[in-house]
């Protein structure tokens, strides 16, 4: 295995254990998982809590197919609403409602103090947080 082999498949697992915590503490205090946290967070943050399902597919890296079948769960609870287009129907706004709002408050400071226990190292991320962009590019 070469180093560019370990790295990516040392930092996938990394990521995958970070998102289990993340799911976890999310899920057993505001009853939504990671996902869907990340799901409303992108909704309210890049898109001022109102997108269509092909934006919010393209900032979480699902499929629309995907969020459509993500957001029934979320419209059930209350925490975000479907709109269908008057002119397309296969074209629907997804809106963060007030409930959705309010979780999404309590959740990130959730998401805030377990990215603090994680206790990441002060030095090098800049660096590694620029290669990590590159990659995504």
């Amino acid at each position: 295995m070469t180093p560019n082999d370990e790295f990516v498949f040392t930092l996938l697992k990394t990521a995958s254990r970070i998102e289990r915590r993340l799911d976890r503490a999310l899920s057993c205090t505001k009853g939504v998982s990671f996902t869907e946290y990340h799901l409303l967070n992108e909704l309210q943050n890049k898109y001022s809590g109102a997108a269509t399902r092909v934006d919010l597919a393209d900032a979480v890296g699902l499929t629309p197919s995907a969020i459509t079948r993500a957001l029934k769960p979320l419209e059930k609870i209350g925490l975000v609403v479907t709109q269908k287009s008057e002119r397309d129907a296969r074209r629907s706004l997804a809106k963060l409602t007030t409930i959705g709002r309010e979780l999404l408050k309590d959740a990130d400071q959730i998401v805030l103090d377990e990215i603090k226990l994680l206790n990441l190292p002060a030095s090098g991320t800049s660096e590694a947080l620029d290669l990590l962009n590159h990659m995504r590019s």
